[in-house]
């Protein structure tokens, strides 16, 4: 993959802007400076490597160049998004998720931001805010995927355990290609992102539902219970040991089944 053949393939999808580096620290820092700058929506970054990539809480995330898709995604509210920008990870977790299944794969969405294969983690989403005044001026969707098995970091650093789509289909897809499966679900459930609908589909991939989980909500805090689903904002429901439902939302949540 390069500019030249990135830029090809992405061409019927008309995206704001593009810019691709051979290296950079981190897609999201990039995306971030050029949404202040006025990027258009729907503009995108993508590096062929990424030496300083950040995940969730500031968390590592390894990309060697040539081997996994780095990229983010600019977007501008629009006034039906607005009121919904909670949902925006989901945005993206269903939209690698439909890449995915389009390949023949059976992903899941391990809540709140990283998509499973084979119960292995093949991608993480980091989404960002670009604020003006109280208003959110742009949102930035970094999105991280494994996709030849170079792109795995040691076993020894890993929190959960990883795979590559190289490693689930036998071979690793055209990083071009892939991007494109994943924008285009992107812009097809963004239109829809105000309905019952967006947060029911959500629902049918989360990964262990109906499991016993547990999560650790910050340092102290420990919740144990029955995975229930998503609220309309997308929360986690957890039915705890009183059959009391407990909405964990977004911040530092770890979730993992229980033993």
């Amino acid at each position: 993959m390069n500019q030249s053949t990135l830029k090809k393939q992405l061409a019927k999808l008309n995206p704001g802007g593009l810019r691709w580096f051979d290296s950079v620290g981190s897609t999201n820092d990039e995306a971030l400076a050029w949404a202040t700058e006025g990027a258009k929506d729907f503009s995108l970054v993508v590096a062929d490597e990424q030496t300083h990539g950040r995940g969730r809480l500031d968390r590592k995330w390894f990309t060697p160049k040539g081997s996994a898709i780095a990229m983010s995604l600019i977007l501008r509210p629009s006034a039906p998004m607005r009121p919904h920008l909670s949902r925006t990870v989901g945005l993206a977790a269903l939209s690698i998720s439909d890449a995915c299944l389009t390949l023949g794969l059976s992903p899941k969405i391990k809540w709140p931001n990283d998509i499973l294969l084979g119960g292995k983690k093949v991608a993480g989403i980091l989404v960002e805010t670009v604020w003006s005044g109280g208003e959110a001026d742009s949102l930035i969707i970094g999105m991280g995927i494994n996709t030849s098995r170079e792109s795995l970091p040691p076993v020894e650093s890993l929190r959960f355990p990883a795979t590559s789509l190289e490693d689930e289909l036998g071979h690793a897809p055209k990083r071009e290609e892939f991007i494109f499966l994943t924008l285009e679900a992107l812009a097809k459930w963004r239109n829809q992102m105000d309905g019952d609908g967006f947060i029911e589909a959500w629902q049918e991939r989360l990964a262990f539902r109906g499991e016993v989980v547990q999560i650790r909500a910050g340092d102290d805090e420990r919740i144990s219970g029955i995975l229930d689903g998503l609220d309309s904002d997308g929360s986690l429901r957890v039915r705890d040991e009183h059959d009391k439902i407990v909405s964990v939302r977004f911040g530092d949540v770890s979730l993992r089944p229980s033993a």
